[in-house]
């Protein structure tokens, strides 16, 4: 309850960003195309994130012939969990990670890599597993992709201002229309950084969210404490081998584990939670 009550906060706060930089960027008709971009971006999220993830990633659909332990596995946990089976995917690398995706229960799938099967025992995958099967049930996957799109639109008009600064486009609008230069800045800079802050502050309040009710569904916290301490070292150690699919920034919030090192500055710009504190939070189950 604490984390969705979080959520539905920044989620807020997204929209209301959103808000004021369509009102800075046009006044009351930027205010409106702005949410009439989010809206169109975010019924293509909506419909298509998952296609579109699936094949970004060249991800295979397997069935209990081609991978009796891994669909029998996720099969299982759809069962405790309530849920409808899920399609199920493997991804070809030797980055070990897992990820689930689509708009609701009943059109979700779950992912994982070449990399984590070798790497953990069934137990520990069953943990990564329930993980995953806990962001579809919390439709999590839903929640991320309207973050991320709200995000995207703020980033995409920062980047119209600042070209429109650039080329002298925002020369002859005057103080009632938005055209000040501290507006502008602050549009061109630093809404673009907040909207960052705020999403990923968003997809680690539902890491801890997925943590909590992954051990729920799986019933081994201690299993999914584990993986998590293997994966983090995994990824950490990761050497990148012929054939292995890349993972990318844009997508990472989606993966158990920070598949891009290297990536985040500082704690504000991490994509997950400190993997310590959520192994120690499941240990504390």
């Amino acid at each position: 309850m604490k984390n969705m009550l979080k959520t539905t906060l920044l989620l807020a706060s997204l929209t209301g960003l959103l808000i004021v930089v369509g009102r800075l960027f046009g006044g009351t008709s930027g205010m409106i195309i702005a949410f009439l971009f989010a809206i169109i971006m975010n019924f293509s999220a909506y419909w298509y994130s998952d296609k579109i993830i699936l094949k970004m990633y060249h991800a295979q659909e397997v069935t209990t012939a081609d991978n009796p332990q891994l669909y029998k596995i996720v099969q299982n946990l759809a069962l405790r969990a309530n849920l409808p089976m899920p399609k199920v995917y493997i991804v070809h690398t030797s980055l070990p990670n897992a990820f689930a995706t689509g708009r609701n229960p009943q059109h979700a799938a779950v992912a994982a890599t070449t990399g984590i099967l070798s790497l953990l025992t069934a137990e520990e995958l069953e943990g990564v597993l329930a993980h995953e099967l806990a962001h579809v049930k919390n439709r999590d996957t839903l929640i991320s992709a309207v973050a991320a799109t709200i995000a995207g639109v703020i980033t995409m008009i920062a980047t119209w201002v600042q070209w429109a600064a650039i080329i002298g486009g925002l020369g002859g609008r005057d103080e009632e229309e938005g055209g000040n230069i501290v507006g502008f800045v602050a549009l061109a800079i630093v809404a673009p950084i907040a909207a960052t802050i705020i999403q990923l502050a968003i997809s680690r309040s539902r890491e801890f969210a997925a943590d909590a009710e992954g051990a729920h569904i799986s019933q081994k916290p201690w299993a999914l404490a584990n993986a998590l301490e293997k994966l983090e070292y995994g990824s950490a150690n990761y050497r990148e081998r012929r054939g292995d699919v890349q993972a990318s920034e844009s997508t990472a919030h989606m993966f158990i584990v920070n598949p891009v090192k290297g990536s985040s500055i500082m704690n504000l710009f991490r994509t997950h939670p400190v993997t310590e504190e959520r192994v120690e939070r499941l240990r504390a189950m």
